[in-house]
């Protein structure tokens, strides 16, 4: 059996392997829904938790959804919002605490007071979001956990997806919407870089019937490489008819690697955040008919506030269609940036962008990564 293609979606077919940029707040900062389907965007990751607090659930649910409030008409997938929580509390135990029950978090920068997050809640919360593919709530430990953290961790994990799909199978029953495609519930293998804690966790979520997988916890090794052996490890312990969502994992490098190693779906902030700084990826042949994706080199960065860039009237990339590519040059790209004039952003973030969907469309293609 051969790992999926395609996944089906309320919002039609998500053709894989695809990457979804971070939308936490509801918005890819500096771009709009437009923006982002001209440069091939296939989806979108919000963050259940963060949209809970601003505007609110039950605000974006009267809207009409997630879709509607951001007039976004493509495939969306809800962070529970856990791993934001719990990086908060870790570095600081003013935050809350954690338990068996769910987080109690404390918002002590809004003055919000006291939150139980739990994994009823999490689900309900995406519910109202109306997001079409859901993550389960989990415990993701920090990369440095000692054995017995990263066993409690896991334990606590399967307990909460245990709750995560009861609650969703009352929810669609609550909900239903007759014939309407229902949204999609991933469970989240945890175990930090324990293979037996991995496999403890995988065999655990799989009776449960989850329609695919995320990665749980953190995809690089304490010395920032990719955790390879982790990924594939993790991948090799779930069906293979079913997605595999390498949460988190998100530069070009590591993306080629994670398709080889099993993953077809991938979220990070990195393209759209460095665009905002100005880092831009580029093509190291003139088009894409010359990239070899198993060369180490296959890409390189234009840091465009570079002294350089002022007078060049060429594109960021020949190899681009991007708008900035088509229809400005690098020198003038360089000039936004020097003024800090919001327009540079935009072009930035559409130009990473497409350079994300054109990897993707290329690792489609083809033979150059096996």
């Amino acid at each position: 059996m051969t790992l999926p293609t395609v996944l089906e979606t309320a919002r039609g077919p998500l053709h894989l392997p695809a990457y979804f940029p971070d939308a936490t707040r509801g918005v890819v900062r500096t771009v709009d829904s437009r923006d982002l389907e001209a440069v091939g965007v296939p989806g979108l990751v919000v963050n259940a938790f963060h949209l809970s607090t601003r505007p609110g659930a039950g605000l974006i649910k009267q809207a009409g959804g997630i879709h509607a409030f951001m007039d976004w008409r493509r495939p969306i997938a809800s962070d529970s919002g856990g791993f934001q929580i719990l990086s908060m509390i870790r570095e600081n135990p003013k935050y809350g605490t954690l338990t068996r029950r769910g987080i109690h978090f404390t918002d002590v920068d809004s003055g919000r007071g006291k939150v139980l997050f739990t994994p009823e809640r999490s689900i309900r919360l995406q519910f109202d979001l109306g997001a079409d593919l859901m993550v389960c709530l989990d415990d993701c430990p920090r990369p440095d956990a000692p054995p017995e953290e990263v066993e409690v961790s896991v334990t606590r994990t399967i307990h909460w997806a245990e709750r995560c799909r009861t609650e969703f199978d009352r929810l669609l029953k609550v909900r239903d919407k007759g014939d309407a495609p229902r949204p999609l519930l991933f469970g989240v293998v945890q175990g930090g870089y324990d293979p037996v804690q991995r496999q403890r966790c995988a065999e655990a979520l799989l009776p449960l019937d989850f329609d695919g997988f995320g990665f749980g916890g953190w995809p690089l090794t304490p010395e920032g490489e990719l955790a390879a052996e982790t990924l594939a490890y993790t991948a090799s312990l779930l069906p293979e008819h079913l997605p595999r969502f390498a949460l988190g994992v998100g530069s070009p490098e590591h993306i080629v690697a994670g398709y080889r190693l099993g993953w077809r779906i991938f979220d990070c902030v990195l393209p759209t955040r460095d665009a905002r700084h100005g880092r831009l990826y580029v093509w190291s042949a003139p088009d894409l008919t010359g990239v070899d994706l198993r060369a180490p080199d296959f890409y390189h960065f234009v840091y465009i506030r570079d002294e350089k860039h002022k007078r060049d009237r060429g594109p960021i990339s020949t190899a681009c269609d991007c708008p900035c590519c088509r229809e400005y040059s690098l020198g003038y790209l360089h000039h936004l940036f020097d003024v800090d004039d919001p327009l540079g952003q935009r072009l930035a973030t559409l130009h990473n962008l497409r350079f994300y969907t054109q990897l993707l469309a290329a690792i489609t293609a083809g033979e150059m990564i096996r």
